[in-house]
């Protein structure tokens, strides 16, 4: 077995630069809105959208309702906490917790501890389905990944967290 040295400074200091350069993929002048990844992105957005809710109405759910009723179950139990999560404001998500709470599948309690804060907890029939959620969503994203194979798709994660990332950093 080789012998393999670890990298000195020099050689992690070069590899820090390399990947900081900026390489320009798009030009103003060469711009093709069908090659947007912005637009890929959307539509790839749109389409689980779609096969989810397909899913989902068998349950009488939209997609408007699966996405609260899922964040409750994974112990989001505040109107706040679940509209951060969800990027919607607090009224949205009353709304659709409203409607929640008229199919039976969610319970307000007002917090003991501070009166302004109102809990949410499932109903029996909300855990039921609310069980059921992460199968469907699972079945639609292996649908949506036929013909991946698993390298590809972890590469696929590690490529989309970096360019979430990237556009998490200021713009020079």
């Amino acid at each position: 077995m080789d012998n393999v040295e670890a990298p000195n400074e020099a050689d992690m200091s070069a590899a820090a630069s390399v990947a900081e350069r900026v390489v320009e993929l798009y030009s103003a002048d060469h711009y093709k809105m069908e090659e947007s990844l912005g637009l890929i992105i959307k539509r790839v957005h749109q389409s689980l959208l779609r096969s989810i809710d397909e899913r989902m109405q068998a349950y009488d759910l939209t997609a408007m309702q699966w996405g609260p009723l899922f964040l409750v179950a994974k112990g989001y139990d505040t109107v706040a906490g679940c509209a951060r999560l969800s990027n919607s404001d607090a009224s949205s998500m009353t709304r659709m917790l409203d409607r929640l709470e008229t199919k039976g599948l969610i319970r307000r309690i007002r917090s003991a501890a501070d009166r302004r804060v109102v809990n949410i907890e499932l109903t029996e029939s909300g855990r039921k389905l609310a069980d059921i959620i992460p199968r469907e969503l699972a079945h639609v994203l292996n649908h949506h990944l036929r013909g991946f194979s698993t390298e590809e798709y972890e590469t696929l994660k590690v490529l989309l967290r970096r360019f979430e990332q990237n556009g998490s950093t200021p713009a020079i």
